[in-house]
């Protein structure tokens, strides 16, 4: 049975708030706690394991437990790409080119071994490994893209995800008025807003002084936990009554 939600304005919207809690929640832990990229990298990642394996055993789709991995991708990705991208000292350019590497050998395995990308076919555990390693890598990506934008590309934080915005509305027009590829858009999307997300973390994140709006680490994860979760809760409810009708009938 495939685990992964349908892709709605209301994913979207999820996703989005959970790349950039990953985000705030990464430097919270690596930075405002001062536990450091490489500890936290351990940390995050062991949570993303022990997330993933609750739902690999899963038998069907739990938005809360979807959503968890999702957010456990989104936060061990900000804090492995700060690790590639400043304690070893490779930068944001190089760091980017990496992942971007790693991503698209992914992408070229999972291809080539099933013969499609496609997300609503996840229901076999090869092609669900595959997917949430795609996630993983995509989230890193994401922040040393997000950062490079920010502080190489002389952009800023606002200017970044007004970039990233642009062209998340760019591909939901080719999504309505084109006939390009409807799975090659999705991953576009999926990937672009994981730096969108990032630059709009610090955006909320990072003092005036840095061109940010000054809300913290900490106020920030907050603010974003809360819509996150509303959303969840709000999917949940209506996969409930939608299941409720199914078996009166």
């Amino acid at each position: 049975m495939n685990k992964i939600p349908q892709v709605t304005i209301f994913f979207w919207i999820m996703k989005i708030c959970a790349t950039t809690l990953g985000e705030t929640a990464g430097d919270l832990l690596s930075m405002t706690m001062a536990v450091g990229y490489g500890i936290s990298s351990i940390i995050l990642f062991g949570l993303f394991l022990i997330t993933l394996v609750f739902q690999l055993i899963s038998k069907r789709y739990h938005p809360l437990l979807y959503w968890t991995v999702i957010l456990s991708t989104s936060t061990a990705g900000t804090t492995m790409s700060d690790f590639m991208d400043r304690t070893l000292g490779l930068g944001y350019a190089k760091g980017s080119m990496i992942l971007i590497s790693i991503l698209l050998a992914i992408f070229a395995f999972w291809y080539f071994s099933e013969r499609s990308l496609n997300i609503n076919y996840i229901n076999t555990r090869k092609v669900e490994i595959l997917y949430w390693i795609a996630i993983l890598f995509s989230n890193t990506l994401g922040t040393a893209l997000g950062d490079f934008l920010a502080d190489s590309s002389g952009l800023g934080f606002a200017g970044g995800a007004i970039l990233i915005g642009g062209l998340l509305g760019l591909i939901v027009i080719a999504t309505f008025y084109t006939k390009i590829s409807r799975v090659f858009l999705f991953w576009v999307a999926f990937v672009l807003t994981r730096p969108f997300g990032a630059t709009f973390g610090d955006l909320l994140s990072k003092p005036h002084e840095k061109g940010g709006l000054g809300f913290g680490t900490i106020g920030s994860s907050l603010v974003l936990l809360s819509i996150l979760v509303v959303c969840i809760v709000y999917t949940t409810l209506k996969i409930d009554s939608k299941n409720n009708r199914v078996s009166t009938v």
